[in-house]
Parts: C-alpha cells; sequence; structure tokens
C-alpha cells in the first residue's frame, strides 16, 4: 500500500497502517486517548475484524479496504443523528463519482453491488452525558477479493469479482474520507474548539 500517496493527499490526518491486526476498529477502542484527532487506522489485514451485530469482517490479505477513522468532535451526540446512514451515502457517492458503479445502501449501514454486500460500515461513539467523548468510523471494502468462502460467495463480491480488473485501495481511501470529511466532519469543530483547518 503506497501510504506515502495517501498521506500527501489526506494531510490534515494521521495515517498509521498495520501489515496485520486483529481488528482496526478495537485498536482504535483501546488506544484512543494516545491517538490524535483525525487518525486514520489502516490494515491490509484483519484477523477478527468487526461487522454488525458483533460478526467477523474477513479482510483478506492486502485485497481490500479495511479502516478505522478516529473522530473527537466537540458536539452534543445530536449532532451525530444518523451518522452511520450518512457515512454509508457518502461512500456510496463517493464509489459513483469515481467509476460511476452504483452501489444500493441496504439500511442503516451495508453497501451492496449487484444484491451482494460490498461494504459495512460500522460507528461508535462514546459520550460522556450528552457530550462525545470520540466517535470511530470502521469501513470495510471488498476491491480486489476473488476469494470468498462458502458461507459469503453467495452473499458477498468485491469490485474485481464484478468487473474482473484491478482497482487501487489508495485511491478508494482517499475519496472516500475526503468525501466523508467534506460532506459530514467540516461541519464539526475539535474539542480544542478550533477548527479542522
Amino acid at each position: 500500500m503506497d501510504l506515502k500517496k495517501i498521506q500527501n493527499q489526506l494531510n490534515q490526518y494521521k495515517i498509521k497502517h498495520f501489515k496485520e491486526i486483529n481488528s482496526t476498529h478495537k485498536y482504535v477502542k483501546e488506544n484512543y486517548k494516545n491517538l490524535k484527532d483525525r487518525t486514520v487506522i489502516l490494515a491490509d489485514m484483519q484477523s477478527n475484524g468487526i461487522g454488525t451485530h458483533g460478526r467477523v469482517w474477513y479482510t483478506g490479505r492486502e485485497n481490500n479496504i479495511a479502516m478505522s477513522i478516529l473522530i473527537k468532535p466537540n458536539c452534543n451526540i445530536e449532532n451525530l443523528k444518523n451518522i452511520t446512514t450518512k457515512i454509508a451515502s457518502s461512500i456510496q457517492k463517493a464509489i459513483n463519482e469515481m467509476y460511476n458503479i452504483n452501489l444500493e445502501i441496504k439500511f442503516p449501514n451495508d453497501l451492496l453491488l449487484n444484491s451482494k454486500k460490498i461494504c459495512g460500515v460500522l460507528t461508535e461513539i462514546n459520550t460522556i452525558s450528552e457530550k462525545v467523548n470520540y466517535l470511530i468510523i470502521s469501513i470495510g471494502f471488498n476491491v480486489n477479493e476473488t476469494h470468498f468462502d462458502e458461507e459469503t460467495a453467495n452473499i458477498a463480491t468485491s469490485l474485481k469479482k464484478e468487473y474482473n480488473k484491478n482497482y487501487s485501495r489508495e485511491d478508494i481511501i482517499i475519496k472516500i474520507i475526503e468525501n466523508i470529511e467534506n460532506e459530514i466532519l467540516i461541519n464539526l469543530t475539535s474539542q480544542n474548539n478550533e477548527n479542522f483547518y
């Protein structure tokens, strides 16, 4: 993965990459106190990725996107209403703008391609009273995966499986984060009461 390309394009973010990790989401949750606002954790492979309702999210090895974004906004929980669906919509728009591919949102947090799951969104909000302590946005996206086991072959897919060509994980990561930033996060301020820029 070309981390330099990602970091250069997303210069307001801190990018941290693992070849293998149990879960990007768990890592952020366990280490959020020592991580700065706008930290992105990327992994080439997850051994225990988290899906919806505690299910395992299969990542593959260096074929797909597994990432978690830590946001420390200065806002109340009301400001993050419907955040998961908004993020799914932002990803849908990103893929359409990049490749003219129309993903379908399966409410509230899955994206489908040809009726099969290609992307999942997991959000976690930690609050103190009504004040948001942190927001974790975790995204799993099947990009160049061609191998699906018997359990997932009929319900999951990837861009490469559908269109028989390779796609840039870096470009997709950059575009998704840019869309989330510009459409959702730009309206929030960081916990030090300064704008993000």
